[in-house]
């Protein structure tokens, strides 16, 4: 017979944490008594993460006293307390590898039904001061699991645990857990998951994304339930020589360059929407300039075009745009990227950008022309004026080769030779009122690059319009967004060179940030030293499970300690595992 030991609760506090304040309630204490159990949460309980932790589908986490023993056996310890991973509810029976998503279960007054494993995260290490826990609940299959509270009602140590409905489809706790996180994604099995109606929508959206990557036939690596992942490996590694075939004006302040082979040895089409890397070298003696630049033609394996914009204080493009000739050679990353457009995927296409943000949404452009099923596609961009609007005839005439497409331009600064109607629709800044005043669909897939203000404040309104992250894609052209869960947050800081930087060791670019900086072997991996640096970093388990701080691998190779449970895609790298193995170029 199944049984409630114990029930646990703890709400938030601050913790000091390499050097970080970290707001967790991972701290759970035995309460005895009755205790009221409701739709949220146990009274006297909180969490501190509520983007990793509680809401309706993780309001009480199991845990289970054979799992205890396991772990005390394993790691060595004979100190544990109730509460002691993190649990709600310490539990004798209901092993991981017996209960399925979707069984019921009554406890006491209340009536409780499974939703999904435990999402490990650093923080558990941290009470358990073991930092690889996160990594070694999910290799060994014991996770935990999480409730979802259907009635209302009291518990308390001692009630008797009651099994009153079973899954249909008995998806074990264990085998959920493995499907996500481990490799081998059977079509079936994730047909099989997908259909259980109390899974959380969370795992459900991971394997209709690993569902999408199968079906697909992607075969370059990664696990797309975790990360977002490229339909094909960068064609190459690291950079090779492109020779600049044509300098292209396409506004005031945007110029093209249109790259071929060297060496006469053919490219390697890019998908559309994907970007390059280019190496350069202004000063010869200094350090080369990283930048990353959409590319903007149609895919072709003959020639890739990017297109810079001349900014003020831009060291690369006032290179590009006042040094660099036809004829010079350029070094030059394959090309790479997840923003890319889903051909597979047949429905509505919503194009959004601004100013030279319509690189890669034009590259899409280009690409559904050549589709053989017709797609509604809406092309809405902004732009300053007539002469800050590059692209502008070259995207009509992709427009007019569509059977059903829309076009929306709007200018935020109208110059008086401007004609409205022609060069553009209507004066002001795109946005979620002026899509729903032209009728433009919510069940579309929206694909948004352009300034960094434009993507959030069109991210958000359009997530408050209801469109979901499914169906939301963008690109960033600068550093990406930094994901610290449970960290207090602190002032942002532009990327520097760490405290006491040693000037050996191999280099390491951080691409994105443009920061390069000499490895030293004091840290213990490539995510130590970008947060040392203050680089814009995502993470949230620190060892190898949860991929959120998977990166683009652009030169060189890395090692890792410990390994991660699955690798990361063709050309990725797990930041939070890894040390490099000489010189090193990284997307971040």
């Amino acid at each position: 017979m199944a049984q409630l030991l114990s029930v646990n609760v703890g709400l938030p506090r601050d913790i000091t944490w390499h050097g970080e304040t970290v707001h967790t309630a991972v701290w759970k204490e035995s309460v005895q008594g009755k205790q009221m159990v409701r739709r949220l949460n146990i009274d006297g309980d909180g969490q501190g993460d509520l983007g990793g932790h509680g809401g309706e589908q993780r309001a009480v986490f199991v845990y289970q006293t054979a799992s205890y023993r396991y772990w005390e056996q394993q790691l060595g310890r004979n100190d544990f307390v109730f509460g002691q991973f993190g649990e709600n509810f310490t539990i004798d029976g209901l092993a991981d590898d017996e209960v399925c998503i979707g069984d019921r279960y009554r406890i006491g007054h209340a009536l409780f039904e499974v939703t999904q494993p435990r999402v490990t995260c650093y923080r558990v290490g941290i009470r358990m001061d073991e930092p690889r826990m996160a990594a070694l609940l999910v290799a060994h299959g014991r996770p935990g699991f999480y409730f979802r509270v259907l009635e209302e009602g009291e518990v308390e140590a001692g009630d008797e645990i009651i099994k009153v409905a079973t899954s249909p489809e008995h998806m074990t706790v264990a085998e959920i857990n493995a499907l996500l996180y481990l490799s081998g994604h059977s079509r079936e099995q994730l047909e099989r998951a997908l259909r259980i109606p109390a899974l959380s929508p969370g795992w459900k959206q991971s394997f209709r994304s690993l569902l999408e990557q199968v079906l697909a036939g992607n075969t370059s690596g990664g696990n797309a339930g975790l990360a977002a992942t490229s339909r094909q490996a960068p064609a190459w590694q690291g950079f090779r020589p492109l020779k600049v075939e044509r300098i292209e004006r396409e506004s005031n302040s945007v110029l093209s360059l249109v790259l071929k082979s060297a060496d006469q040895q053919p490219l390697s089409a890019a998908l559309p929407g994907q970007f390059i890397v280019l190496r350069l070298h202004p000063h010869p003696d200094a350090a080369p300039l990283l930048r990353n630049y959409s590319l903007s033609n149609a895919p072709d394996a003959h020639e890739y075009r990017v297109s810079v914009k001349l900014e003020d204080y831009g060291v690369a493009s006032k290179y590009i745009h006042s040094q660099v000739q036809v004829g010079d050679i350029l070094d030059v990353s394959a090309p790479r990227g997840t923003f890319t457009y889903n051909s597979y995927r047949h429905g509505v296409v919503v194009l959004l950008s601004a100013g030279v943000g319509a690189t890669p949404v034009l590259s899409m452009l280009h690409a559904l022309t050549t589709e053989k099923d017709p797609v509604e596609v809406w092309w809405l961009y902004g732009a300053r004026n007539h002469s800050e609007h590059p692209f502008a005839q070259e995207a009509q005439l992709l427009l007019e080769k569509l059977s059903n497409s829309h076009r929306h331009i709007l200018y935020s600064r109208p110059e008086s030779q401007d004609r409205l109607g022609q060069d553009f629709d209507a004066p002001g800044h795109l946005s979620v009122a002026v899509m729903e005043e032209l009728g433009v669909p919510r069940n579309a897939d929206f694909y948004l690059c352009g300034p960094q203000q434009f993507l959030q404040d069109l991210t958000a309104g359009l997530t408050a319009w209801g469109v979901t992250s499914e169906h939301l894609h963008s690109e960033s052209f600068g550093p990406g967004t930094a994901l610290n869960p449970g960290v207090v947050k602190t002032a942002a800081r532009t990327p520097h060179q760490p405290a006491g930087a040693t000037a050996s060791g191999p280099l390491i670019s951080f691409a994105r940030s443009g920061l390069a900086v000499h490895w030293d072997p004091a840290f213990q991996s490539i995510l130590e030293l970008a947060e040392a640096c203050d680089v814009p970093v995502r993470w949230s388990c620190r060892t190898g499970v949860c991929h959120n701080c998977e990166s683009g691998l652009i030169a060189g190779r890395v090692s890792y300690q410990p390994d991660p449970l699955e690798p990361p895609a063709d050309g990725n790298l797990l930041i939070c595992c890894s040390r490099p193995e000489g010189e090193i170029v990284v997307d971040l």
